[in-house]
C-alpha cells in the first residue's frame, strides 16, 4: 500500500484556488484537489522540487465504463510506485489520474490518446463534455507549475526539478541502464557540471542483487512536454527528466519487491540532497546549506502518532528485568557448598506479556505511513529488534533462550577471541585497585553517586536490591539506579560505576526524556554495544580503568564461547577462576552474567563495543550524537541528519569524562590501540 493511498485517509482537501493562493504567499500545507488528481506537498519552501506526473492509476468512473483496456494494461504503461520514491522530500507533486485519462508529459492538444502504444484506448469516442473535464485538470497542474516556479524564482532567483519517471525494459532486446537521464532539452553549456553531478550520484544508488548503471539520453532524450513547458516558462530553471528502469517490480505482473523499492528510496534521497547541494553551490547565490536543511523540520502528525504508539507499547519491555534470577545469593551458597560442582538452577520473574499478542501489535503499527524513507527504516528496524526481544524474554529458563540470544546479540567470532586473548595474555604491570581498598557500603555507594550527580544536574531513583548480579545497573524507562545490596567497593571502582552507569547510561536516559521522538527512549536495534562501548570508554577517558578491569571484560568474551561451545556452569567457573585467576565470588557473578537466563550472551559487546567507540573517536568524530539516546552506531549518519533538521536535538547533557579527559596511562593507551 502506497504512501498516496494512505495519506487519502487523513490528509485536507483544498480546492484549486486556495492551493494556488497558498503557493502564492509561500503559505506551507499538504492537500488534494477535491477532485484528488494531485497531491501537493510544501513543508519547506526549497530551491528544489520533485515531480512524479506519471505515478496515478486513478479513472473517474465515467471513464471507466469506457476505457478499452484493463487495469493491469493501464498499470504496465503507468509509473507506479515513482510518488512513493520521492515521499522524503518537502516540495512534492505527484499526479493521481492515470496517463490514460490525460498526459501531463503531452501538450494539451495531444494529452488525451485514442490510441496508446498500440492499442485502442477507449471502447466509444470520448464526448466533448468529458473530454474538456480531462483538459481542466490539465490546465490547472500548469497553472500550479507557474505558481510553484514563480516562488521558486522570487525566493531563490533559481529553480531544480526531478522529473521522475520509470520504463519497462523486458519489451526491448539490448540492455538499457537502471538510470536514464534525458538531457535533450538542457542548456549543457550551463549546467554541465550539475549533470556530470547527477549521473555520478545516481551511480553511488546500491540495489541488492543488482548491478546499478546509468546513462544519458540511450533511451529516452528528455524531450517531454513538461520539461520544455518549464524550462520555456522560466529559463533559469533546471529539470532533470529521470526513468528508471522497472527493476523494483516485476513489470509483467506488476508485483513489487520491497528491498529493491526500500533501497531505491534511500538511494534517491540521498542523490537528491548531494545533488541540491551541488547545485546551490554553483548556481546560486545561496551560501552552502547542510543536507539536513535541505528537508522538512516538520514532526508529521502520523509520525508522532505511531511513535507515541510503540512507546506505550513497549515503554517497560527492559530484557534486564526479567534475565536477573530471583535466586541468586540461594544458588551461590548451594555452588560453593558442592565443592564447585553443583549446577545452579536459576528463577526468574514472570513474563507478563502475551507474545503472539504483542508481536501483533507491533506489527500493526502503520510504520508505512512514515514518509521519511530513513525514519520509516528506523522504525521498522526497532519494531523488528521488539519482536526479537520479545521471543528472547518469552524463552527465559528454556533451551531456545540460547539460540534467541544469539539471534539478537550474536557469539564472538574470530576476532572478539584473538582481541580477549592478546588482552589475557598481558603481563599485569599496574593496578590502581586492591581488594583491600573495598571499604564502602552499598548505602555509602548510593550518597556517593548522589553527591557526583549534582555535576551533571539532574537527578534519578536510586534502590538496593540483593536481585542483580551486577555492582549497580540502570533501569532505563523507571530513571532507576540499582546498586547491589551487600556489596563492597572501592573509591575506584565507584568513580568507574559513576563514569559507567550515570555518565553514559543514566545520562542517554535522562537525553531521551528531551527527544520529541520517544523512540530515543525506547531504543534503537542493538543499542547495547553503543552504550557499553560508550559506558567503558568513559571509564577510560575518566582515568578509572585498568588492566584488571581490560582482563575482566576479555574474560567475559571467553567465557560467553565457552558457554556457547557447550560448557557447563560449573566447568566455565573452574576455567575463568584456575586459567585466569579471578576470585571465587568474582568468578561466580561473572559465570552467572553468562548462564542467566540459559546462556545470554550479550557480555562479550563489552570489549567489542569498547573497541568500535574507541576507534571511532580515535578518527576524529564528535561522540555528542551518539548520547541524545539509546541509540547505536550503525544508525549515527541518520542521528546526524535528524539532528540536522531538528527532527531529534542534541544532548541537553555531555558526559564528563569525554569533555574534560584525564590524563591517561600511555602504556594502557598502546595496549588498547592493539585491539583489532
Amino acid at each position: 500500500m502506497n504512501f498516496v493511498k494512505q495519506c487519502l485517509m487523513t490528509d485536507p482537501v483544498l480546492s484549486r484556488e486556495e492551493i494556488l493562493r497558498n503557493i502564492e504567499i509561500g503559505q506551507c500545507f499538504e492537500a488534494y484537489t477535491p477532485d484528488r488528481s494531485l497531491y501537493i506537498k510544501l513543508e519547506k519552501i526549497e530551491p528544489y522540487a520533485c515531480f512524479a506526473i506519471h505515478h496515478g492509476h486513478q479513472l473517474r468512473p465515467s471513464l471507466r465504463r469506457l476505457i478499452a483496456l484493463n487495469d493491469h494494461e493501464r498499470k504496465y504503461e503507468e509509473d507506479p510506485l515513482t510518488g512513493d520514491l520521492i515521499s522524503s522530500f518537502p516540495m512534492v507533486v505527484i499526479a493521481q489520474d492515470s496517463r490514460y485519462e490525460y498526459d501531463l508529459n503531452r501538450d494539451e492538444a495531444g494529452c488525451i490518446y485514442d490510441v496508446a502504444w498500440g492499442k485502442t484506448v477507449w471502447r466509444s469516442p470520448v464526448s466533448d463534455e468529458e473530454r474538456e473535464i480531462s483538459l481542466n485538470k490539465h490546465r490547472f497542474f500548469f497553472r500550479l507549475v507557474d505558481a510553484l516556479l514563480a516562488l521558486m524564482k522570487n525566493r531563490y532567483g533559481n529553480a531544480l526539478i526531478y522529473d521522475i519517471h520509470s520504463y519497462n525494459y523486458q519489451r526491448y532486446n539490448e540492455e538499457y541502464p537502471v538510470f536514464n537521464l534525458g538531457t535533450g532539452s538542457i542548456n549543457r553549456k550551463r549546467f554541465s557540471g550539475s549533470i556530470r553531478n547527477w549521473l555520478t550520484e545516481l551511480s553511488r544508488i546500491e540495489l541488492p542483487n543488482l548491478e546499478t548503471s546509468v546513462g544519458e539520453n540511450t533511451l529516452f532524450k528528455g524531450n517531454g512536454y513538461f520539461l520544455k513547458y518549464v524550462t520555456k516558462s522560466f529559463p533559469d530553471a533546471l529539470v532533470f527528466a529521470t526513468e528508471i528502469k522497472k527493476v523494483y517490480m516485476d513489470e509483467a505482473s506488476g508485483e513489487v519487491f520491497p528491498m529493491v523499492m526500500e533501497a531505491l528510496k534511500n538511494g534517491l534521497k540521498t542523490a537528491i540532497i548531494n545533488n541540491v547541494s551541488y547545485y546551490i553551490r554553483n548556481n546560486t547565490k545561496l551560501k552552502s546549506i547542510s543536507p539536513g536543511k535541505l528537508l522538512s523540520d516538520e514532526i508529521r502528525p502520523e509520525l508522532k502518532t505511531l511513535d507515541q504508539e510503540l512507546f506505550r507499547l513497549v515503554k517497560n519491555f527492559e530484557i534486564l528485568n526479567f534475565v536477573n534470577p530471583v535466586n541468586i545469593e540461594q544458588e551461590k551458597k548451594k555452588f560453593f557448598k558442592s565443592g564447585y560442582r553443583y549446577e545452579p538452577s536459576f528463577r526468574y520473574s514472570q513474563l507478563a506479556v502475551d507474545p503472539f499478542s504483542f508481536r501483533r501489535k507491533l506489527y500493526e503499527l502503520p510504520v508505512d505511513r512514515i514518509q521519511d524513507v530513513s525514519l520509516q527504516k528506523l522504525y521498522k528496524d526497532v519494531i523488528n529488534s521488539y519482536a526479537d526481544k520479545v521471543d528472547i524474554i518469552n524463552s527465559i529458563g528454556t533451551e531456545r533462550f540460547l539460540y534467541n540470544t544469539l539471534r539478537y546479540y550474536g557469539e564472538p567470532d574470530h576476532t572478539d577471541i584473538e582481541n580477549a586473548e592478546y588482552v589475557l595474555a598481558l603481563p599485569n604491570f599496574s593496578s590502581n585497585e586492591d581488594e583491600g581498598d573495598l571499604v564502602f557500603n552499598s548505602s555509602e555507594a548510593a550518597e556517593f553517586f548522589r553527591e557526583k550527580m549534582k555535576a551533571y544536574g539532574f537527578q534519578c531513583k536510586i534502590e538496593l536490591s540483593s536481585k542483580i548480579i551486577a555492582r549497580a545497573i540502570v533501569i532505563n524507562h523507571k530513571q532507576l539506579l540499582i546498586i547491589k545490596k551487600d556489596a563492597l567497593f572501592s573509591r575506584q571502582t565507584l568513580e568507574a560505576l559513576f563514569h559507567h552507569e550515570i555518565g553514559v547510561h543514566m545520562l542517554t536516559t535522562m537525553n531521551s526524556l528531551e527527544q520529541p521522538l520517544r523512540i530515543l527512549n525506547i531504543g534503537f536495534p542493538l543499542n547495547d554495544l553503543t552504550q557499553e562501548g560508550l559506558a567503558i570508554l568513559s571509564e577510560y577517558f575518566s582515568g578509572n580503568i585498568d588492566l584488571r578491569r581490560m582482563k575482566e571484560l576479555a574474560i567475559r568474551v571467553k567465557a560467553t564461547k565457552f558457554m556457547v561451545k557447550g560448557y557447563s556452569f560449573s566447568k566455565v567457573f573452574r576455567l575463568v577462576t584456575e586459567e585466569y585467576k579471578l576470585e571465587h565470588d568474582h568468578a561466580f557473578y561473572l559465570t552467572s552474567r553468562i548462564f542467566r537466563g540459559g546462556g545470554f550472551t550479550k557480555d562479550y559487546l563489552y570489549l567489542k563495543g569498547f573497541r568500535d567507540l574507541f576507534r571511532y573517536q580515535l578518527a576524529d568524530n564528535d561522540l555528542s550524537p551518539l548520547l541524545i539516546g539509546k541509540v547505536s552506531l550503525p544508525y549515527v549518519d541518520v542521528i546526524k541528519e535528524m539532528i540536522d533538521r531538528g527532527i531529534m536535538r542534541g544532548p541537553k547533557y555531555q558526559t564528563l569524562s569525554f569533555k574534560n579527559p584525564e590524563t591517561l596511562d600511555p602504556i594502557l593507551q598502546y595496549i588498547i590501540s592493539g585491539i583489532k
